[in-house]
């Protein structure tokens, strides 16, 4: 009975997916100019658009198609993102959308986690006193 409790959850555990795609945080932002090679956008106080795995072009009036790829270089001071076209469909335009995809952050980052752990750890302790 042990051995199929743990096959069966070892076979849970590889067909579950590793992340949903509904827990994506992709965020939209307006193209405001539009050079050779460079695109700069409004990313505001949102500097993790530098550390994103991935940035991609859309036209908004073609039901989101794919215009370009993007590698972000830097977020100025006021805000402004500038971003190196790497990949390109078709002409781009201020009429565009970027489109950002904010990184995960990491499980031992999460100031919740670590609530838990030391509440967890303060109920096992107090609970092994008794």
């Amino acid at each position: 009975m042990r051995l199929f409790l743990l096959l069966l959850s070892a076979v849970v555990m590889v067909a579950l997916p590793r992340g949903v795609r509904a827990q994506d945080r992709d965020v939209r932002f307006a193209i405001t100019h539009v050079g050779d090679t460079t695109v700069t956008f409004q990313a505001g106080k949102m500097t993790w658009v530098v550390r994103s795995p991935r940035a991609i072009v859309v036209d908004p009036r073609r039901r989101d198609a794919l215009v370009a790829q993007l590698k972000v270089l830097s977020i100025g001071a006021n805000g402004e993102a500038t971003a190196l076209v790497t990949a390109q469909a078709g002409r781009i335009t201020t009429e565009h959308i970027v489109i950002g995809t904010e990184p995960r952050s990491r499980w031992y980052k999460s100031p919740l986690m670590w609530m838990g752990t030391a509440f967890g750890l303060i109920v096992g302790f107090s609970l092994g006193k008794i």
